[in-house]
């Protein structure tokens, strides 16, 4: 074989085992903060390269149906990560890594935020998630039927595609005010940024965020699994827990 010929086999093969080598994780949005830091945290301690990928659960969930090359999946809930193992589309049964809560969130109201501040004349824009992609959109609309606000504020309701839209909604007071996931307004990244309530654990159905690996991982199974064990470990759930996460409904 010519020497040219030699070193782009070697090439090729070196690049896909280095592709190989690559964790891919889709992550619903709620999380994105969280997983960085775990991400951080294992790269340190293992060397291997992870790949966050950030969405909607149900964006998510429509990527993988079509293909998408993702090793593991970390919904914000467990409905998606079902259908897919239901579906075929998972090495095995989807398991809850932690539940999530909701809070209240608001750069423009200065002091005073509560659930009726939604009525407020000066409240034009409500941000929350898409109900029919993201978890925590279905449990905002709860949480304004749980407290009967939502027929009359249903007009001031601005959807996002993901947390991470309605983040951007309120952080740019696009929105006066909106529902986004603990674990955002925990984040150094939005620390001391407006004012946020918790929403009671009684007015929405707990948000079970699970997580599976996915029939993609088959050509790099001993890493995917490798990651997947480490979110269940001490270390993965301390830092969840800094992020507003609990373990427990």
């Amino acid at each position: 074989m010519k020497p040219f010929l030699v070193l782009l086999a070697v090439f090729v093969f070196t690049s896909g085992n280095l592709a190989e080598e690559k964790i891919t994780i889709a992550v619903s949005a709620n999380a994105q903060y969280a997983m960085k830091a775990i991400e951080i945290l294992y790269e340190k301690e293992t060397g291997k390269d992870i790949e966050l990928i950030i969405g909607s659960s149900g964006k998510l969930t429509a990527q993988i149906r079509e293909g998408a090359p993702f090793d593991i999946f970390m919904s914000a809930d467990m409905d998606f990560p079902n259908q897919l193992h239901k579906e075929g589309l998972t090495l095995g049964e989807p398991k809850v890594y932690a539940y999530g809560s909701l809070v209240l969130w608001s750069l423009t109201i200065e002091e005073g935020l509560i659930m009726k501040s939604l009525l407020a004349a000066n409240v034009k824009s409500i941000a929350i998630a898409n109900p029919k992609l993201a978890p925590y959109g279905v449990a905002a609309v709860d949480v304004m039927k749980y407290y009967k606000l939502y027929d009359a504020v249903e007009k001031k309701i601005v959807y996002g595609e993901s947390i991470s839209q309605v983040n951007q909604y309120i952080t740019s007071k696009s929105a006066d005010v909106g529902f986004t996931a603990k674990s955002v307004v925990m984040s150094p990244e939005m620390q001391g940024k407006g004012r946020w309530i918790d929403i009671d654990k009684k007015a929405y159905t707990p948000i079970e965020q699970g997580a599976v690996v996915l029939k993609h991982a088959n050509g790099n199974k001993t890493d995917a699994d490798a990651f997947y064990n480490y979110i269940y470990s001490a270390k993965a759930q301390n830092i969840l827990k800094k992020y507003g996460y609990q373990f427990t409904k």
